[in-house]
């Protein structure tokens, strides 16, 4: 069934807005008498029946409500250092929110070679997502900020940093966390986080993590990270 993103559901009338309208008539040739699900992006799946069809205003009305539809039993926060070409934090965006995320910071690094990100362009192939993922929960975006500060602001069961200086306190993420908890990890850009950073996180509480034993670019170690995760909390 056709789903479509609706943060603003309130009640058991709802019109698409014009862009979502157009694609329901004219892409997916949608008319009366159709049904379609709705996501509010905060576990809320409807299942609604259009009762007017317009290529401006699809106007529908809800007949069934699901709350909490595929909630996960854990919380995972990713911070991550936005790539030099932002297909690659893109691609991590789809597929991590596919998999299961339900936070998503861009921090900015010492060595970070982007310093500047589209929030829009971001919530749009997240929103893109939700909807190809058939999740009713959308992930946070939020706004780009320094790694210092998003350190001291920082709170989750377990504060995790995955980094690649060799060092042998680093453990797997399966040795360090527990099931079903609020988790915040970092990945660092493109050169890794430097070692005044790491020692920073780490005297902030943060625990080191190796994500394997391979070098990982920046958007294939958030991805790695949100597999592990979900993995780890699987049942």
């Amino acid at each position: 069934m056709h789903l479509f993103y609706t943060p603003d559901i309130n009640s058991n009338s709802y019109t698409l807005n014009e862009e979502e309208s157009n694609h329901c008539t004219k892409v997916l040739r949608l008319k009366h008498g159709d049904r379609v699900n709705l996501i509010d992006g905060v576990g809320g799946l409807y299942t609604a029946e259009i009762v007017e069809a317009t290529k401006r205003a699809v106007h529908l009305n809800v007949i069934h409500k699901q709350s909490e539809f595929g909630k996960r039993n854990h919380y995972l926060h990713i911070a991550i250092a936005p790539t030099k070409n932002i297909d690659r934090l893109e691609w991590f965006l789809e597929k991590a929110t596919e998999i299961g995320i339900d936070e998503i910071t861009p921090i900015i690094c010492e060595r970070s070679e982007r310093k500047i990100v589209k929030e829009d362009r971001l919530e749009k192939i997240v929103t893109s997502a939700v909807k190809q993922s058939l999740t009713a929960y959308h992930p946070k975006i939020k706004a780009a900020i320094g790694l210092k500060d998003l350190i001291k602001q920082s709170e989750a069961d377990h504060k995790l940093i995955a980094h690649c200086i060799d060092e042998e306190d680093r453990k797997a993420i399966s040795e360090t966390i527990k099931p079903h908890q609020k988790y915040l990890i970092l990945i660092g850009p493109e050169g890794d986080f430097t070692p005044k950073e790491i020692e920073l996180a780490l005297q902030s509480g943060f625990k080191p993590v190796t994500l394997g034993n391979t070098r990982l670019r920046t958007e294939t170690a958030g991805l790695a990270a949100c597999f592990e995760i979900n993995y780890l909390n699987r049942g």
